[in-house]
């Protein structure tokens, strides 16, 4: 398999964290979305990443799509996302919002960078939607103690959120205080001292 992208991203990210976790080779293409968007068209005509080129030459694209499929390459017991219920809504949940809030991350420094005139009222509706998912996600993390969100060990959300809050913390340096939520702060420096963290990372990068 081939994945596409910058590991900036934090969807790029999640996916090369599950593909490592799972043990599955892949080869990385660290190709921008703007200066690569010709090489990367052919696979992606969004020109989006994450895409993954799988080994009989098909392609998917998004990430929760992509890691879908990745679940699915190994035994239920591994997967990185509960099978039973209430755990499995749960994780997704928070899931769902840290995508959503990175989604959002990226929306602001896209406003701030590629605008001449900034919509201010587009930069404040951003920032209060990722700061009302920050409090929650503060919350949420706060109820449940321990090295990982749910369980004993790596799920998709530990991986979503720490990518996000990475992500958010570089590109947007001094805008959202982490240490202000000290259940996302610890939860943020225990997923980054993780080697397969240390090993799927990249400084964030400006698309020149």
């Amino acid at each position: 398999m081939i994945l596409i992208g910058q590991y900036d991203s934090p969807f790029v990210r999640r996916v090369g964290i599950a593909l490592e976790t799972y043990g599955l080779p892949f080869e990385h293409r660290p190709w921008s979305t703007f200066s690569d968007a010709d090489k990367l068209r052919p696979y992606n005509p969004l020109t989006r990443v994450p895409t993954l080129v799988l080994d009989d030459g098909d392609v998917l694209i998004e990430s929760h799509v992509i890691l879908d499929y990745l679940d699915g390459l190994v035994p239920a017991e591994k997967a990185m996302l509960p099978r039973r219920e209430p755990e499995r809504h749960r994780a997704l949940k928070v899931a769902a919002l840290a995508t959503g809030m990175a989604d959002k991350a990226v929306s602001l420094f896209y406003e701030y960078v590629l605008h001449k005139e900034r919509s201010e009222a587009w930069v404040a509706r951003c920032r209060t939607q990722i700061e009302s998912t920050l409090a929650v996600l503060e919350a949420d993390r706060a109820a449940h103690p321990g090295p990982y969100w749910h369980g004993d060990r790596l799920w998709h959300p530990d991986v979503a959120v720490a990518a996000a809050l990475r992500f958010m913390s570089e590109a947007h340096r001094g805008t959202f205080q982490l240490d202000r939520m000290p259940a996302l702060a610890a939860h943020a420096a225990g997923m980054e001292a993780l080697p397969v963290f240390r090993r799927i990372s990249q400084p964030f990068i400006p698309p020149a």
